[in-house]
C-alpha cells in the first residue's frame, strides 16, 4: 500500500520581501507538514515568520524558494487563477478582526464566499444556515455584526470559513480581539469541528493555553521552525 500524502507541506520554503540591501529573509529554509483532520498551533515572537507561513499555505502568497504541496499538488507552480480555486474550494479563513460586512446580516456574511463558488441560492442559504446553527447562532441569521457580541461576531465568521466544507481552517489569532470567557468558546468551538468534522486546523497564536488545545505546536524564530513538539492530551 502506497503510504499516505500529508494535506499540505512547505519543502524547503525561503520568503525574501524587498531587494538588495533592504531584503529581509522572512523564511529560512522551513520544512513543514500537516496532517489530514490535524490541529496545529503555531507560535512566535513578532517577525518569527509564523504569519508568512501561514499566508503561503492560504495560497495568499508565494514561496521565494521551495516547494508548497497540497494533497501532493505543488501549489508554487500553480497559476494565480488556479490558487484562487484551490482556497475556495479547499480553504477557509477566520481572522482576528472578523472581516465581516457591516449592515448585512449574520446569514449573508456566511453566503458571501458560496456565492462566489456559484452554488446555488437556495443552497447556499441552506449550507449558510447549517452553519451557523453548527456555531451556535440559529436564531441569529437576519442580525448583522453591530447587533452581535464580539464572539457572536467570530463565530458567524468560523461559520463563513465552514460553509463550503473546507479541508483546511486557517485560523489567525482567532481569539485576539476577545476576553478570556469568548476565547475559550471559540477555541472549544474549533477543537469540536476538528474533532467532529475532520477539518484540518492551523492556528497563529500567542497564547499557550489556546496552543494547549491543538494536537501539535510548532514554533517559529528568526525564520526558522525550533520546535514541533505534540502536546500533552
Amino acid at each position: 500500500m502506497a503510504p499516505v500524502q500529508p494535506l499540505a507541506s512547505l519543502v524547503g520554503v525561503t520568503k525574501t520581501f524587498g531587494k538588495g540591501a533592504s531584503a529581509f529573509q522572512a523564511l529560512k529554509g522551513v520544512n513543514l507538514q500537516i496532517g489530514e483532520g490535524e490541529f496545529v498551533a503555531i507560535m512566535g515572537p513578532s517577525g518569527s515568520g509564523k504569519s508568512t507561513a501561514m499566508n503561503i499555505l492560504g495560497c495568499l502568497d508565494t514561496p521565494s524558494s521551495g516547494s508548497y504541496l497540497f494533497r501532493g499538488a505543488h501549489v508554487e507552480s500553480l497559476s494565480r487563477q488556479q490558487r484562487a480555486l484551490l482556497r475556495r474550494r479547499h480553504l477557509g479563513f477566520v481572522f482576528q478582526g472578523y472581516n465581516l460586512l457591516a449592515r448585512t446580516s449574520a446569514l449573508e456574511n456566511v453566503e458571501l464566499p458560496m456565492m462566489y463558488r456559484g452554488r446555488p441560492a437556495r443552497e447556499r442559504r441552506e449550507a449558510a444556515q447549517a452553519a451557523l446553527a453548527a456555531v451556535g447562532l440559529a436564531g441569529w441569521e437576519n442580525h448583522d455584526p453591530s447587533e452581535l457580541s464580539g464572539g457572536q461576531q467570530q463565530r458567524v465568521a468560523i461559520a463563513r470559513a465552514i460553509g463550503s466544507d473546507p479541508t483546511l481552517l486557517l485560523a489567525d489569532e482567532p481569539t485576539g480581539n476577545l476576553d478570556s470567557e469568548r476565547g475559550r468558546e471559540i477555541m472549544e468551538l474549533l477543537s469540536r469541528l476538528n474533532r467532529e468534522r475532520g477539518i484540518a486546523i492551523v492556528m497563529v497564536t500567542h497564547e499557550p493555553d489556546w496552543a494547549a488545545y491543538a494536537a501539535r505546536t510548532i514554533r517559529f524564530l528568526d525564520g526558522r521552525i525550533v520546535t514541533a513538539a505534540a502536546e500533552a492530551a
